[in-house]
């Protein structure tokens, strides 16, 4: 209790509440300027950027060790030194925007607006998941977010499809619609760039290159791995992935481009993951320990957040710590739930076929399976 007080009587007005800071500049690709290379950030931006980054690591923790213990099973791939993408692109975009990625998806469900309780809920694979329990790790949506998808670049298509949309409806709005580097080399992705530049499609490619596809690094799978330029005919920047305010900025600079009837663009977010390609990929097979190191202490994306702001006096380090204990305690009560929910019963099992549809017998593994499907 003495230690809360000490923290809440220390006065707000000693913070500063605003800084102006140098950012990386962006490599760009047929594109004459690009993303400011200074950016704004007010003390309640930085809180909530260090938040969300904070509550993703700690929740990707959890699901490892809930995966060890064998409580969370099957395809399990971990977003955890990725989160100043989605931290950033989520701060430069609405909520009415649409977003669509690939298998990595828990942080953004817990950008786009899914509790921790229901991402756990559903890693688990109880009732009370965001996805009824049926989805699992790589299913996951809510609304203008189109999952989890577990087919490698199958989601670029949609997402151009989804911009189409936004085109077709003339809303203003865009679709963001990301891929790994380990995608960056399928035909669909070529082809959905076509598309997308004859019809002036309002969408953001975004290829979150982390370096490695599933345990190949990206010299060893792409002739070119230039990725913001492999569009061609379409401007591209390349981004410092690690850092929430390059991320925003560029986001920001896309977003406005693509609503000002320009087309499409490409970003490549230069970014790390720390964990393994999945849960089955220990990860040091194809890369060092050292390396996986040396990124944690020179470039880890909440920690940089963490160095500017106690350095520009914006928060303090007590503050900081406060939100850490309050993350902890909400995912470890998000786990408790993600163990103790029932998992749903056998007769759901085909529910939700069709929308909207009258019930119908949906045909089992035997000929007496007695299966329905209620929309």
């Amino acid at each position: 209790q003495s230690c809360l007080s000490i923290v809440v009587s220390r006065s707000f007005t000693d913070f500063t509440p605003q800084v102006t800071l140098d950012i990386k500049k962006c490599d760009l690709h047929r594109l004459e300027d690009g993303p400011p290379e200074k950016a704004e950030l007010t003390r309640e931006q930085g809180l909530q950027y260090y938040r969300v980054m904070q509550t993703i690591r700690r929740m990707e923790l959890k699901a490892d060790q809930l995966y060890k213990q064998k409580i969370i099973r099957g395809f399990c791939h971990l977003y955890d030194g990725q989160e100043a993408c989605a931290a950033g692109i989520e701060a430069a975009i609405t909520p009415t925007d649409h977003l669509i990625t690939a298998y990595r998806a828990h942080g953004y469900t817990f950008t786009r607006g899914v509790s921790i309780k229901e991402i756990m809920a559903e890693l688990t694979g109880r009732k009370g998941g965001v996805a009824k329990g049926k989805g699992g790790s790589m299913h996951m949506y809510a609304p203008h977010f189109y999952g989890g998808n577990g087919i490698v670049g199958a989601q670029v298509p949609l997402g151009a499809g989804i911009a189409l949309a936004c085109q077709y409806q003339g809303n203003n709005q865009v679709c963001v619609t990301l891929y790994g580097d380990g995608a960056a080399n399928q035909g669909q992705l070529f082809e959905s760039f076509n598309m997308a530049a004859l019809w002036k499609l309002p969408c953001i490619f975004i290829c979150e290159n982390n370096k490695y596809g599933m345990g190949t690094s990206v010299e060893r799978a792409s002739a070119s791995t230039d990725y913001y330029k492999r569009g061609d005919f379409i401007p591209g920047i390349r981004v410092d992935g690690m850092d929430v305010l390059c991320v925003r900025e560029a986001t920001k600079f896309a977003a406005e481009h693509c609503r000002s009837g320009k087309g499409p663009i490409i970003m490549e977010l230069q970014t790390y993951r720390y964990h393994g390609h999945s849960m089955s990929d220990p990860g040091v097979s194809y890369r060092t320990r050292d390396e996986i190191q040396e990124v944690r202490s020179k470039s880890d994306p909440i920690s940089m957040l963490k160095d500017r702001m106690l350095d520009n006096n914006m928060a303090s380090v007590e503050e900081l710590k406060e939100i850490d204990i309050s993350i902890r305690k909400e995912v470890e009560e998000a786990t408790q739930f993600s163990t103790s929910d029932p998992e749903p019963p056998l007769e759901d099992l085909c529910n939700h076929i069709f929308h909207n549809n009258p019930p119908l017998e949906v045909r089992g593994t035997h000929p007496w399976a007695a299966l329905k499907s209620v929309s």
